[in-house]
């Protein structure tokens, strides 16, 4: 799923290409797409595209008449840049955002079509979209530490949490921990003075970092291909793959439809943490250190 850095640049590239534009019409593929009935799709034709902006992991579009376009691309979802009145692809096209020079298509690689579109009018109506996370470039240390301290949770699971930060999910939630060097399972509770210091250095570095680097990857044009994997991070995606820092393969857990990729040398002082579903197969057999698993 998009997050900061990625959204940061769909931004940017919007901006570029259909800011000050006037929106011809919306082709809708797939129905299920548009979440909203009012406002009607035609009262955004012939209205001009202002600003685009981010709330939480959602694009917007700002239009006149007080009129805003609402995406969120959930896991799947992309959006690819078109000549104007460009054919919607018969696979993946869910949604055509049609202006005078340019043809944003929203598409999803997903059998499970999670994507959304929400047509909303006015700003007390586009307040709903905001589960109420803080944006971490934005925070003091204070203002960090109390928004994730507001519930006990892992950590992995607090910083995903939109209800504490808004748009970091779980690629680069994994590049965060390890920079800070804190195991993804710590209790919010049980950190330090300096594990807080650490954990906000490394959340607002890694962001900077990234929208910098995938700033140079695409050179100013759309994204055509986003991805949450990349070769530069660290841990993300990196399964046993050596950790960048200090050798070790890097290690996962699996839960649900995801995985919470770590160092267990850099993050967990060499102790393997439990894989639900491989450590219940396992029981007694699961290693518990790096030492023991080269001995599988």
């Amino acid at each position: 799923m998009p997050e900061i850095p990625d959204l940061t640049i769909y931004i940017e590239a919007l901006e570029e290409c259909l800011a000050g534009h006037t929106i011809t019409g919306i082709r809708i593929a797939n129905p299920f797409v548009l979440r909203t009935v009012k406002p009607d799709v035609k009262t955004i034709q012939g209205k001009k595209i202002l600003a685009s902006h981010r709330i939480g992991k959602q694009l917007v579009l700002t239009c006149e008449s007080d009129l805003y376009i609402v995406i969120h691309l959930m896991i799947a979802g992309r959006l690819r840049w078109c000549k104007a009145g460009a054919k919607l692809p018969g696979k993946f096209g869910m949604m055509a955002f049609d202006s005078d020079t340019s043809t944003p298509i929203l598409t999803e690689a997903s059998p499970k079509k999670r994507a959304s579109v929400h047509l909303v009018q006015g700003e007390e109506s586009l307040k709903s979209f905001n589960k109420g996370g803080i944006e971490v470039l934005d925070s003091s240390l204070d203002e960090f530490r109390t928004a994730l301290s507001i519930e006990n949770h892992t950590l992995k699971r607090s910083l995903t949490d939109q209800r504490f930060l808004a748009g970091i999910g779980n690629a680069y939630s994994d590049e965060i921990l390890h920079r800070a060097r804190i195991s993804p399972i710590r209790q919010t509770r049980h950190l330090t003075d300096d594990q807080w210091q650490a954990l906000h250095t490394a959340s607002k570095k890694v962001i900077c970092e990234w929208v910098s680097i995938l700033r140079d990857k695409y050179n100013g044009g759309f994204p055509s291909k986003m991805t949450p994997f990349h070769d530069e991070m660290s841990v993300h995606g990196k399964y046993r793959q050596p950790c960048p820092d200090c050798g070790k393969p890097v290690q996962r857990i699996r839960y649900a439809t995801n995985e919470c990729n770590y160092c267990a040398e850099c993050q967990n002082q060499g102790t393997l943490l439990a894989d639900r579903s491989l450590s219940r197969l396992l029981k007694k057999d699961w290693p518990k250190t790096l030492e023991e698993l080269d001995q599988v």
